[in-house]
Order: C-alpha cells, then sequence, then structure tokens
C-alpha cells in the first residue's frame, strides 16, 4: 500500500489516517474519515463509537499502528461491523514492519432496533 510505502511504520496511528484520506481522496475514492456511529444495547442509545473510515459508503475500515495484531483487535472490529451495521471491513495495521491486514465479514445483519 502507497501510505504504508512511503511512510513506514513508526507513526501514530492518526498519520496512517490522514495520509490514507489524502491517498482515497487523490484516488477518487468515496470515503468518509471518523465516521461516528451511535451504539445500542436492547434498543437504546448507549454511547457512540468513531470509525476510522467508511469507505464507499459500505466498508468499514479499522486502523492500527501497533506491533503486532492480536486476537482482542480481531474482535473488536469484528464488534464494530456489528454495531455498524456492516458486512465487510478492513483491520488494517501500519505498526508492523510490513503492512499487515485482515478481510473482516459478517454473515448476518441484524435490524436496526
Amino acid at each position: 500500500m502507497e501510505v504504508h510505502n512511503t511512510l513506514g511504520n513508526g507513526f501514530q496511528e492518526v498519520i496512517y489516517q490522514r495520509a490514507l484520506s489524502l491517498e482515497m481522496h487523490e484516488q477518487g475514492i468515496d470515503h468518509r474519515r471518523e465516521a461516528e456511529m451511535p451504539l445500542f444495547y436492547k434498543g437504546h442509545e448507549i454511547g457512540s463509537r468513531r470509525a476510522d473510515f467508511i469507505v464507499e459508503g459500505r466498508v468499514l475500515v479499522e486502523l492500527k499502528a501497533l506491533i503486532a495484531l492480536e486476537d482482542v483487535h480481531l474482535a473488536q472490529a469484528l464488534n464494530y461491523l456489528t454495531a455498524y451495521k456492516r458486512a465487510v471491513g478492513l483491520l488494517i495495521n501500519f505498526g508492523a514492519a510490513r503492512l499487515d491486514f485482515k478481510r473482516l465479514y459478517r454473515k448476518e445483519h441484524p435490524a436496526h432496533p
């Protein structure tokens, strides 16, 4: 990926987020950065969470800048798919020496409460 090739690893997540937003803009890819969405529990809004990106209105992208992804990061990203009612997403880690990413899929689409 161009951002990782240009910047390498070692920066804070927000730096990669800004660079990736610029890259998507240059390539004409529709995206929303830091898209805030409400979170619900049993039909009640209990807070909100900002997704790093919603791309083309349907793909959730979560960024990390860690030495290595762990199971907890994958679980968190999968929970975001459910909360944001998205079927697909990407978990991208810019912190490792080599770009690391996981494709995310969710089989069910629960109805909005």
